[in-house]
C-alpha cells in the first residue's frame, strides 16, 4: 500500500543564507551529517551562481532546493524552470501569483527535464509560493492594495487551488496555514513550510513562524530552518535537537 506524503517521515532542510560559495560550504560541514538538504536562495545563487550547487552535490552529496521564487511572464518562466532542473535541483520555487499558466508552464518545463531521467520527477519538484511569511494581515492588504480585511489563510487557500489545478508538486506556506491547505487538498500537495523555529527561539523578520513538531502535526513534508540552526553556537547539536523533536512527532503517528 502506498503512503501519503504526511505519512512518510518529514524532511528537514537548512537554508545557506549566506554570500558566497566558501560560506555556504562551511556552514554545510558544520551543520554535519544530521542534514545533506540545503537551500541555495536569492542571496546566495546571485553571488555564487550554478557552481555552489555543484559544489554541495559534488563534495557533500547533498539535495538542493532552489529557492529563486520565479514569477514573469510563462515562457520565461519556463525556461528557468527548465535550467533549474537541468542543475539536479530536487526542489524549486515559483510564485503562485503569477498565475495558472505560469504554474502549468513551470510544471511542463520541470517534466520536460527531468521526467525521463536523473532521480526523477516524483523525487521533488515545483513549490509554488503563496503567501511569504513575512506578512500578516495587514501588511498583505497593503501591498495587494486591498486593504487591511485581506485574509492570509484564504488567499493561501486559493493560491494553492491553483497549484492544484497546474499540477505541481507542492506550495509553500507557513504552518499557520498549513492544516487548512492539506484539509483542503489533501495529498495532492507537498507542503513546505519555512520559518520554522525551535521552542523559544528568535522570529527575526518573519511574522507567521511555527515550531518543528507543530509544523509537521499541521502536514507539512518539508520543513527549512534558517538562523534556528545555522546562527546557533552549534548547529550540528541544533539540527539534533530538531530531529529529535520530529522523531517524537512521528513516534504519534
Amino acid at each position: 500500500m502506498s503512503m501519503s506524503r504526511t505519512a512518510t517521515p518529514a524532511i528537514p532542510i537548512v537554508a545557506l543564507d549566506v554570500g558566497s560559495a566558501e560560506e555556504a560550504l562551511a556552514l554545510a560541514r558544520r551543520v554535519g551529517d544530521r542534514c545533506r538538504f540545503f537551500k541555495v536562495g536569492s542571496e546566495l545563487f546571485t553571488a555564487a551562481g550554478p557552481a555552489v550547487v555543484h559544489s554541495l552535490q559534488r563534495e557533500l552529496g547533498a539535495d538542493i532546493f532552489l529557492d529563486l521564487k520565479f514569477n514573469d511572464i510563462p515562457n520565461t518562466v519556463a525556461g528557468a524552470v527548465r535550467s533549474a532542473a537541468m542543475l539536479g535541483v530536487r526542489l524549486l520555487t515559483v510564485h503562485a501569483s503569477g498565475g495558472r499558466a505560469m504554474l502549468e508552464a513551470a510544471q511542463d518545463a520541470w517534466m520536460g527535464v527531468r521526467a525521463d531521467g536523473g532521480d526523477g520527477a516524483g523525487a521533488g519538484g515545483v513549490l509554488a509560493v503563496t503567501v511569504l511569511t513575512s506578512f500578516d494581515a495587514v501588511a498583505l492588504g497593503a501591498a495587494w492594495g486591498r486593504g487591511a480585511g485581506l485574509s492570509v489563510e484564504r488567499e493561501v487557500l486559493r493560491l494553492a487551488a491553483d497549484a492544484v489545478e497546474a499540477g505541481v508538486h507542492g506550495v509553500v506556506c507557513s504552518g499557520e496555514e498549513a492544516a487548512s491547505v492539506h484539509a483542503a487538498q489533501g495529498d495532492r500537495l507537498a507542503l513546505l513550510v519555512p520559518g520554522i523555529r525551535l521552542p523559544g527561539g528568535e522570529t527575526h523578520d518573519q511574522r507567521r513562524v511555527m515550531t518543528p513538531s507543530a509544523a509537521r502535526r499541521a502536514g507539512a513534508r518539508y520543513l527549512v530552518l534558517g538562523r534556528a540552526v545555522t546562527a546557533a553556537a552549534d548547529p550540528a547539536v541544533a539540527m539534533e535537537a530538531v530531529l529529535g523533536e520530529l522523531a517524537g512527532v512521528e513516534r504519534e503517528r
